[in-house]
């Protein structure tokens, strides 16, 4: 099969029960809002950190969602695929396509648990945090080096 079998897109069936933040996900698509050209779909934006989506484990970003509770999403405006998902309940059936790579049964990155991916943010907050501490050094020794001079 020479590795044909990954690129056939994995439909599954996932359920999730509301949470205090909804579903834990936004989305994107639509008729009026196409997210990938030429098709009119809903797939997922953002998983939302400690969400029902997010702790069940298996939705991923990027996925499509093809169905919610049998209704299928297929020619919807964003807004109405929005409505669909207010008006779910609380125990949701979503009818997904998974993204290509995805695998349901292992990491999504080939990276080991132990090596997690630095953040934009904590990479930002340590350059700051460097660069202030280079700034203090060099204002320390500038003015112990002037104390150090002959006076003239």
């Amino acid at each position: 099969m020479n590795g044909s079998v990954h690129s056939m897109p994995t439909v599954v069936d996932i359920q999730l029960k509301r949470g205090p933040a909804g579903l834990g996900f936004n989305i994107v698509g639509g008729l009026d809002q196409q997210y990938v050209l030429n098709d009119s779909g809903i797939y997922v934006a953002k998983i939302k950190e400690n969400g029902a989506a997010a702790l069940d484990g298996r939705l991923q970003e990027g996925d499509k969602i093809l169905a919610i509770n049998g209704k299928r999403l297929e020619n919807l405006s964003h807004s109405a695929a929005v409505e669909l998902f207010r008006s779910a309940g609380e125990d949701v059936l979503l009818r997904v396509q998974q993204r290509p790579g995805h695998h349901q049964n292992g990491p999504v990155s080939s990276r080991p648990e132990s090596e997690a991916p630095v953040s934009s943010f904590g990479l930002l907050l340590g350059l700051t945090v460097a660069a202030a501490a280079i700034t203090v050094a060099v204002l320390c020794f500038r003015r112990f080096s002037v104390g150090l001079r002959k006076p003239t």
